[in-house]
C-alpha cells in the first residue's frame, strides 16, 4: 500500500509543522540574532558592562578590603551584564513585540506562547554565554586569575539572577505601554547599577540607603557575586532576597502579563 499522502481536489496540502524542539531552537536563534545585531542592545549588553569593568578596575570605587580590585570590578560587571540582558533588553524587545502584534500573532502559530517564551529563555542564555566569554576575556587581560570554584559558585547565582530580572523585564513589558517600557527599563537599569548595590556595595552606603539596597534584587545579586568572586562574606539574607524576587516576579508575570495592548 502506498504511503504517499493523497490530496483533495481543489485544496493545497499543508506541510506538517516542524518538530516542537526545532521550532523553539529556530525562535531562540532569531531572538539572539536580533539582540546581537541591534546596535543599542549590543551597547547595553556588551559595551556598558565592559566600561563598568574598566572604570572599577581603575577607580577607587566599590572595592573591598583584602580583595583584589579586578575581582570586585568583575562581580559588578557580571551583575551589570546579567541585568542588561535579562531585564533591559528583554523588557524593550518584548514591549515592542507586544505593540507590533507579534505576541498576539505568535499565539496562533505552531510555536505558541510557551514556545515563544522558551525561545526567549534560550536566546537569553546564549547571549549571556557570549557576555561571560567576552567580559571574562577582558578581565583576564586586566589581571583576573580565576579559580575553578569561583566559576562554579557564579553559575547558580547567575541562574537565580536571570530568573529574577527576566521576570521583572517581562512584567514591565507586559504592563506598560511601549514608550514607557523603553524609558523605565533604561532608567531602572542605570539607577540599579549606580546606587542599587551593583557598583557600590550596600555596606559602603549610608545606613538607611544601604538597608533599602539590601532588599533590592540588584543589591542581593551584587553581594552574592562579590562573595563568589572577591571572597566577601556569604549572606543568607541575600540568597533569600534574590530568591523572593525570582519567585514573586514569576508569579506576577503569570498573573498580570498582557499579550496584547487591549
Amino acid at each position: 500500500m502506498s504511503s504517499t499522502p493523497t490530496s483533495i481536489p481543489g485544496r493545497t496540502a499543508r506541510p506538517a509543522p516542524a518538530p516542537r524542539g526545532r521550532r523553539i531552537l529556530s525562535h531562540a536563534a532569531l531572538e539572539a540574532r536580533i539582540l546581537l545585531t541591534n546596535g543599542e542592545q549590543l551597547m547595553v549588553a556588551i559595551a556598558a558592562p565592559a566600561m563598568v569593568l574598566i572604570a572599577l578596575r581603575l577607580l577607587p570605587v566599590g572595592r573591598l578590603e583584602g580583595a583584589e580590585t579586578i575581582n570586585t570590578a568583575l562581580a559588578a560587571t557580571f551583575a551589570t551584564a546579567l541585568m542588561s540582558t535579562s531585564f533591559t533588553s528583554q523588557a524593550i524587545q518584548t514591549g515592542f513585540d507586544r505593540r507590533n502584534g507579534v505576541l498576539r500573532w505568535v499565539a496562533t502559530t505552531p510555536l505558541g506562547r510557551d514556545g515563544y517564551l522558551a525561545g526567549k529563555i534560550l536566546a537569553t542564555a546564549l547571549v549571556q554565554l557570549i557576555q561571560f566569554v567576552v567580559l571574562g576575556g577582558l578581565a583576564l587581560a586586566l589581571g583576573w586569575r580565576p579559580q575553578l570554584w569561583q566559576i562554579a559558585a557564579v553559575l547558580p547565582i547567575w541562574a537565580l539572577g536571570t530568573i529574577a530580572f527576566g521576570a521583572l523585564g517581562l512584567l514591565v513589558a507586559g504592563l506598560l505601554r511601549t514608550e514607557a517600557v523603553l524609558a523605565v527599563a533604561n532608567l531602572v537599569f542605570v539607577l540599579l547599577v549606580a546606587v542599587g548595590g551593583v557598583a557600590i556595595p550596600s555596606a559602603s552606603l549610608p545606613p538607611l540607603l544601604g538597608g533599602l539596597v539590601d532588599l533590592l534584587p540588584s543589591g542581593a545579586l551584587g553581594d552574592l557575586l562579590r562573595a563568589a568572586l572577591a571572597g566577601a562574606p556569604w549572606r543568607l539574607g541575600a540568597v533569600l532576597v534574590l530568591a523572593a524576587w525570582a519567585l514573586g516576579g514569576s508569579l506576577a508575570v503569570m498573573r498580570w502579563f498582557r499579550w496584547t495592548d487591549s
